[in-house]
Formats: structure tokens, C-alpha cells, sequence
């Protein structure tokens, strides 16, 4: 508990005007005055100020501001100038311990006295609340409350606050992955009021960073990483573009991923929500599968030519005259000759990595179609090796004249061809020339 000291003086309620809308009072003055009393007397105070009808973000703002006064882990000012109190938790002369039972104390005492409603408190304060209660081990209601809370404005928190670090022994990462866990599937399971469209798309990219950050972790499983990843649907990401950039870092620190894994991974990219900077990174990336660099060539060629075609239509139409349209559109911005030309270039390279690609798949075909003949040929005992070679020769002959004589001659004669072959085989003996 905080003793007072002769310097410090008594504050009521009714010495400053916190009534009304048009509140007119020094509110650093009233904080500093605020910060030299004792944690009890303050509550007091604060309780009688919140019967008199102030309105919730002032109260939050007053909390906010003595608790950074009295705990610098609060402060969000890293260089400003922190209240020394007569018993700083700091430089009190008392062990550890004692140190470390007051801050539980302190964190209990300040989440009991946060105002109900959602915006009172800023997100990154309670995200900093949340570090210290974790920190000195408060009681597990308290942690799950400030989690709830959190969890209810989720969409106004930083990533840098959300970087909590895991004080369990037990937890092999850096970083308490399991916590943002649960703050996002705390979210997700609030209704649409909570989670409405643009809350959710911030959600998902603070998500998608904080994946980004985490991945450089070694310790980090794949089932941690694609827990958290797949905590949120697929229509909350606009762009795909955090989600790929995280999953090739953890590709990059994690290179023992086996070939399935890999797979795993990419199926949670959409390789239409693809930027062209990602897709033309990913195409070049070796350390995705080669099914992933095939959806993302043809994602961007099926792009590319609608593009292609809404350009073509929009030229057409353009070519009509207001009166057949029956309104008069502003004209398209029309691609410089630059720009078509490096939209070319782009996609005859596409087209040259596709080709490539199939031609690969198509070698990589036929050499295993090779190997299953090269097996079915030997067969049992290797029959074909113990045929007379003379033998297997004549019987070629034969058949290449069978096959001349019965299909492939028959077929291409004509009727004179017939008639010049019949008059060669009647020509006479050579004895009979000796005669004439």
C-alpha cells in the first residue's frame, strides 16, 4: 500500500469542474496533483468522480495517465520524464519480491477500476497492461478480463505493442503466439457490430504482420503458424500480399519443411488476391512448389487478359458516338506506349515461364514412363533376352514385307501401277534372248 507524505496534498472531487460537456480545467495539473496520492485514495476519488456523471474517456484518460506516472512499464513516452514517487517501484530499497508483489498489486487494482465501455481505454494501454499483468503473474481473471477487453477493440491495436514476449518457461518461441491466438478468436466469435468490414480487414493485416515477425522464429511450429493464419476467413483479406510475405519468411528460417508442408502453407494463399510485385516474386521462388508457381502464372495470365479485354471493350465502346451510348462517360485514361510495351514484355515472359514449366512437367513425364516400360519389358526371367537375334531379324523382315505388300504398296498403287507391274513380270527368260 502507498503512504502519503507531507508534500502531498488533498484533491477532492469538487475542487475541479468534471461535470458538464464544456469541462474547462487544467487536466496535466489535475493528473500530477492526482499522481502524489496513495492507490487507495485515489480509487476513492475516482469512484466519487464517475458518480458525478464524467464521461468514460475522460476517466480512461485520468487512468491511463496516473498509471503511466506511477509504472513506466505503462508509459508510452520511451525519452519522457517519469514521476518519481516516495516509494518508486524502482528504487525501493525492498527485495524483489516485495517489488514484483506491489506491480501485481498495482495491475489488479487499475483493472478493477477500468470503465466498462469499449472506448474509454486506448487498445495499445490495455496491450501494455496485458505485459505487465503477465509479467508479475496476476490472477487469471484479471489476465482473462484485460484479454476481453482487448479482444472488443482489437482492430485499434499496433503491432508493436501487440508483440507481447511469452514469460513461460514451457514456451519454446519468443514471442506469446498462443495469446494473439486467442485475442483473434476472441474477436472473430464477437457479432457483425464487433467485427464489421473494415475492422476485420485491420484485423487481418495486423495478423499478416505479425505472422511476418513471428516466422523469423525458429521455435515456431507449423501448426502455430498456420493455426493463427487460419483463425480468420478468407474474405477478410483484401490483398494476399502480408500472408505470402510471411510465409516465405517462415520458409526461409524453417528450411527442413518437408514437401507436404510446403503445400499446406501455400493452400492458404489466394493467388488472385496477389498483387503483380508478389506474383512476379513468387514465380521466381524456388522454395515454393511448383503446383503454387503454376496457379500463380495462370492467375496472372487469366488477369492479364481480362485486363486485355475490358481494354479492348472499353476501346470499342469508346468509338461509339454519346447518341448511341445514350450518356456521355469521361473518357479512359489510354496506356502510353511504355507502359503497353512493358505489359508486353511482362506477358511473353509469362507465357515463356509457362511453356517452360509444362515442358518441364512434360520430361519429368516421360522419363517415368520410360522407367515403367523399362520394368514391364525385363518381365520375369527376361524373355527377350533369350530370343535368337537372327531369328527376331527375319521375322522383322517378313513382317516389313507382309506389311509392303499387304498394306503399305497395295494402298498407295494406282490401276497404271497395276498394268506396269504385270507387264514386268511377264518378261522372258534369258535363254530365250539368246535365240532371237
Amino acid at each position: 500500500m502507498f503512504t502519503q507524505t507531507p508534500k502531498m496534498m488533498k484533491l477532492s472531487p469538487e475542487s475541479v469542474n468534471l461535470t458538464g460537456k464544456s469541462t474547462h480545467f487544467s487536466a496535466e495539473c489535475w493528473f500530477d496533483d492526482a499522481c502524489i496520492l496513495d492507490m487507495d485514495y485515489f480509487v476513492k476519488t475516482l469512484s466519487d468522480i464517475k458518480a458525478k456523471g464524467v464521461r468514460p474517456e475522460l476517466i480512461g484518460s485520468i487512468i491511463t495517465h496516473y498509471a503511466s506516472k506511477w509504472l513506466p512499464d505503462l508509459s508510452n513516452d520511451e525519452g519522457s520524464e517519469v514521476f518519481v514517487g516516495p516509494k518508486d517501484f524502482e528504487d525501493s530499497p525492498e527485495s524483489v519480491t516485495a517489488i514484483w508483489m506491489k506491480k501485481r498489486f498495482f495491475v489488479e487494482t487499475l483493472v478493477g477500476i477500468l470503465p466498462p465501455e469499449k472506448d474509454s481505454i486506448p487498445c495499445n494501454f490495455l496491450l501494455r497492461l496485458l505485459r505487465v499483468a503477465n509479467m508479475v503473474r496476476v490472477e487469471p481473471s484479471y489476465r482473462v478480463d484485460l484479454e476481453k477487453r482487448i479482444s472488443w477493440q482489437l482492430d485499434q491495436a499496433s503491432l508493436k505493442e501487440l508483440l507481447i514476449p511469452s514469460f513461460v518457461h514451457t514456451c519454446g518461441t519468443l514471442l506469446d503466439v498462443e495469446l494473439v491466438l486467442r485475442l483473434v478468436k476472441r474477436f472473430m466469435n464477437f457479432d457483425e457490430s464487433v467485427r464489421s468490414g473494415s475492422a476485420l480487414i485491420k484485423v487481418a493485416k495486423l495478423v499478416d504482420n505479425y505472422l511476418a515477425e513471428a516466422a523469423v522464429d525458429a521455435n515456431l511450429t507449423l501448426s502455430e503458424f498456420f493455426g493463427l493464419a487460419d483463425a480468420l476467413p478468407a474474405h477478410a483479406r483484401s490483398t494476399d500480399d502480408g500472408l505470402y510475405r510471411a510465409i516465405d519468411t517462415y520458409l526461409k528460417t524453417h528450411p527442413g519443411v518437408s514437401k507436404q508442408e510446403r503445400k499446406t502453407l501455400c493452400r492458404l494463399i489466394d493467388s488472385r488476391k496477389l498483387s503483380p510485385e508478389a506474383s512476379l516474386h513468387a514465380a521466381q521462388n524456388e522454395r515454393l512448389p511448383v503446383r503454387a508457381v503454376i496457379q500463380v502464372l495462370l492467375s496472372e495470365q487469366t488477369k492479364v487478359n481480362k485486363h486485355q479485354i475490358d481494354w479492348s471493350g472499353s476501346f470499342i465502346s469508346g468509338m461509339r458516338s454519346p447518341n448511341q451510348l445514350g450518356l456521355i462517360e469521361p473518357p479512359a485514361r489510354c496506356m502510353s506506349k511504355r507502359e503497353m510495351n512493358v505489359q508486353q514484355m511482362e506477358i511473353k515472359r509469362l507465357k515463356e515461364d509457362v511453356l517452360r514449366l509444362q515442358s518441364q512437367c512434360m520430361t519429368m513425364q516421360s522419363q517415368i514412363e520410360k522407367l515403367l516400360e523399362k520394368k514391364r519389358g525385363s518381365g520375369l526371367f527376361g524373355w527377350k533376352k533369350i530370343i535368337v537375334p537372327s531369328l527376331v531379324n527375319k521375322v522383322d523382315k517378313i513382317g516389313e514385307i507382309d506389311r509392303e505388300t499387304d498394306v503399305g504398296y497395295v494402298a498407295r498403287q494406282t490401276p497404271g501401277d497395276m498394268k506396269t507391274r504385270l507387264v514386268r513380270g511377264r518378261t522372258p527368260n534369258k535363254w530365250r534372248k539368246s535365240l532371237s
